[in-house]
């Protein structure tokens, strides 16, 4: 699939690490500046790049169903979205994947669901990881 190009720019964020998964990372504009540890550390416990991309899809993701309910007129702001990123192998090497479970209080099953999946046609980080990561849509 080829990528497709920004018409526009609405929005630019820029952090930077050093050390890779043991070292340090700082967003530009000083919201982020944490260290980094290996993931599932029980001894010494610190974010991770799968912590913080987590963190960055379920916000994203909640962004884009709050903005495809709303085109219904539906109040998804009591919603929940949680992403579970796991590291693992493949055949290749390493890669992610990710499964996203959707709560929508109020909405019935089956609508909570064609939700999601135009949530998942609009979201930015479903579009990025299209082709390339695993995601599992999960309605609860």
């Amino acid at each position: 699939m080829p990528t497709e190009a920004l018409t526009s720019e609405l929005y630019t964020s820029s952090a930077s690490a050093k050390g890779g998964r043991a070292g340090h990372v700082h967003s530009a504009d000083g919201v982020i500046d944490l260290d980094l540890g290996k993931p599932g550390s029980q001894a010494n416990p610190k974010a991770n790049p799968e912590t913080l991309f987590a963190a960055g899809y379920a916000a994203c993701f909640q962004g884009a169903l709050a903005n495809r309910a709303a085109t219904q007129d539906i109040d998804t702001s009591d919603s929940t979205v949680s992403a579970d990123v796991t590291l693992g192998t493949t055949e290749t090497g390493v890669a992610i994947a990710v499964t996203l479970t959707v709560e929508i209080p109020g909405v019935e099953k089956a609508k909570a669901e064609e939700l999601v999946e135009l949530a998942h046609a609009f979201c930015p980080y479903s579009k990025a990881t299209r082709g390339n990561v695993d995601v599992k849509l999960v309605v609860v």
